[in-house]
């Protein structure tokens, strides 16, 4: 049997998930090199104070403060420090050394990971990134490789625990959005400035990664529309339970057929049917829908989430890229030979449902009627309730609301829609516009 010669590894940051990574190699290794056909040598962990706690026991003589100098003499290098900078700089110096690179950095690929795949293919590296969505769960990998033959047409993904875990509080529990946010934090879900999940920051990210990698196209960060979850209200989500739906904060890839096709990426809140398998994602789970031409509809579920749940990616890459050092041959350029036009927001299909205060009088249903026919949308749907008398709302003045459900059309003909129905005389106030997904 030809023996082949240790592998130097290099960890980038030792904070939740790079100390359980650390720990794992440590405590793992051997087991790790048996089914690699080489041993696994971790040659340092780069840290910024070489005395802050730490969630597992690293070697003192493992770690250094030097990260530069550390990842030029590994073979695999580990970046979890998270951040643009110094991570982007330590990956290109990585890459251009000749060593492999895996990243749990969402930040980083979404906005540098076209510099960084071309650094990667310059040299014959790779660049590996299974926990950079989703953590735990199995999506980069089937993307790439298992649906290679296939054609993605859509990507339905609860990506951001933290927002899910909220949505699910208000549904289940019946708490305001105040109330979950502040249960978030307190277990630990949620940061102490919880702004990159709660306005949408985090799951856009990867929206961005997965519809470059599903398309084949590169899409750009700031080309994802996106909407977070600070607007929605319990009694919008009791209302949404009430007609057969959840919600959720979605991030949405879709390849868009016709002479003026392309891809799109968006992240916002929707209603999701109580039947599909995305409603049924509690907590602070994670779980991506993938539909393909052949395949048909595929559900990947589990933890999105936890230092050493993410480390079980990570460690994923680190026997994949391993086993590429010993088989010999360089690495797989991303593929971006689609090359699509990204749209905006305005070329999606999609349906809404409208939720209206209108004045209860003759003439009012057409009125609405005649905004929608004027902007080409169709309903579907219309609930009316009279809203009884009582403050701010005078007997004299009697009032009610309308719940319209969609069939689909244009975005840019919904909003307009949305828009005229905001200026006109009969409509007391919009009071919730969401979109229906998963239909």
């Amino acid at each position: 049997m030809i023996s082949y010669r240790n592998l130097r590894v290099a960890v980038l940051g030792a904070g939740s998930v790079g100390s359980q990574v650390a720990d794992q190699l440590l405590r793992h290794g051997d087991e790790l090199s048996s089914r690699i056909g080489a041993g696994l040598e971790l040659v340092g962990v780069a840290v910024r104070d070489l005395d802050a706690p730490r969630d597992t026991d690293i070697p003192r003589e493992l770690l250094t403060t030097d990260a530069d100098t550390l990842v030029r003499s590994a073979d695999v290098v580990i970046e979890l420090m998270g951040g643009l900078e110094p991570a982007r700089t330590l990956v290109l110096a990585a890459l251009n050394s000749g060593a492999d690179v895996i990243t749990a950095n969402k930040a980083m690929l979404a906005t540098h990971g076209p510099e960084l795949f071309d650094a990667a293919a310059q040299v014959g590296a790779q660049l590996y990134y299974e926990a950079a969505v989703a953590g735990a769960i199995p999506i980069i990998r089937p993307l790439r490789d298992s649906l290679a033959g296939d054609r993605v047409t859509r990507i339905l993904g609860i990506v951001n625990g933290t927002t899910n875990f909220i949505l699910d509080r208000m549904d289940t529990v019946g708490e305001s959005l105040e109330e979950a946010l502040a249960t978030a934090t307190e277990l630990g879900y949620a940061e102490a400035d919880p702004t990159a999940d709660i306005e949408g920051f985090d799951a856009a990210q990867k929206a961005a990664i997965l519809a470059s990698l599903a398309f084949h196209t590169r899409v750009p960060l700031d080309a994802v529309h996106r909407e977070g979850i600070t607007q929605l209200s319990r009694e919008q989500v009791v209302a949404a339970r009430k007609a057969g739906y959840v919600v959720k904060l979605l991030a949405i890839c879709d390849r868009i057929e016709g002479e003026n096709g392309g891809v799109s990426a968006r992240v916002h809140p929707a209603l999701v049917p109580l039947d599909h398998p995305l409603a049924a994602v509690h907590g602070a789970n994670n779980a991506v829908f993938v539909e393909a031409e052949a395949a048909g509809p595929l559900m990947f579920y589990g933890a999105g989430a936890g230092g050493i749940q993410t480390a079980s990616a990570v460690l994923g890459d680190v026997v994949s890229a391993a086993r590429r050092h010993v088989v010999g041959g360089p690495g797989v350029a991303e593929s971006q030979h689609a090359n699509l036009p990204v749209l905006p927001i305005s070329a999606v299909t999609t349906r809404y449902q409208i939720t209206l205060e209108v004045a209860d009088r003759a003439g009012v249903l057409a009125a609405i009627a005649g905004v929608f026919q004027q902007h080409g949308v169709s309903v579907e749907t219309l609930e009316q309730t009279v809203i009884p008398a009582g403050p701010g709302h005078p007997a004299d003045q009697p009032a009610a609301t309308l719940v319209i459900g969609t069939h689909e059309a244009s975005e840019a003909d919904l909003a307009a829609t949305v828009a005229t129905l905001t200026g006109n005389d009969v409509v007391h106030s919009v009071t919730s516009v969401l979109r229906v997904e998963g239909l």
